[in-house]
């Protein structure tokens, strides 16, 4: 008899929570809005060697259903000084971290992620962070593709059309 690969996944009790596309919470279908309860939840979240969001609170672990990445780039903030320029991405839980240019993707439908807290979870941009990224994005005419440059290294995102 074939075995399911979930079949040896230890089974973890939903909390819920849904997170949507956009970074908004819901619990039981109604939105959550105290915001120091959420940003508790994003403290104690991970995702597991599963791909499954999970909330470790007090000692036990819950399964968070989740429409597209836990966590959002909601802005970008960039900055140069002399030959270095950075890209700070504002995050859902309120952190700002540095964007790493190897960590960007772009996804179905033309969405932008890329991967926040070490390499650890994916993360979508928002249309305000995507178009302000955007604004740094440069054209390679001679090999018709598109590309962000930061620090002297450079990131293709797209080929031109």
């Amino acid at each position: 008899m074939m075995r399911s690969p979930m079949q040896n996944v230890k089974l973890i009790p939903k909390c819920l929570i849904y997170i949507d596309k956009e970074g908004n919470w819901y619990h039981k279908g109604a939105p959550m809005i105290h915001k120091p309860f959420i940003l508790d939840f994003f403290r104690n979240m991970f995702m597991d060697e599963h791909g499954r969001c999970v909330i470790q609170w007090d000692g036990k672990l819950c399964e968070v259903d989740v429409e597209d990445t836990p966590i959002v780039v909601r802005s970008v903030e960039s900055w140069s000084g002399g030959e270095h320029r950075k890209v700070i991405l504002v995050l859902s839980d309120e952190t700002r971290e540095e964007l790493d240019l190897d960590s960007l993707w772009i996804g179905p439908e033309n969405v932008l992620y890329a991967k926040v807290r070490q390499g650890a979870m994916p993360a979508r941009f928002l249309r305000p962070a995507y178009y302000r990224l955007m604004e740094l994005l440069e054209c390679d005419e001679s090999s018709g593709t598109y590309f962000i440059e930061l620090d002297g290294r450079i990131k293709t995102l797209l080929p031109a059309s």
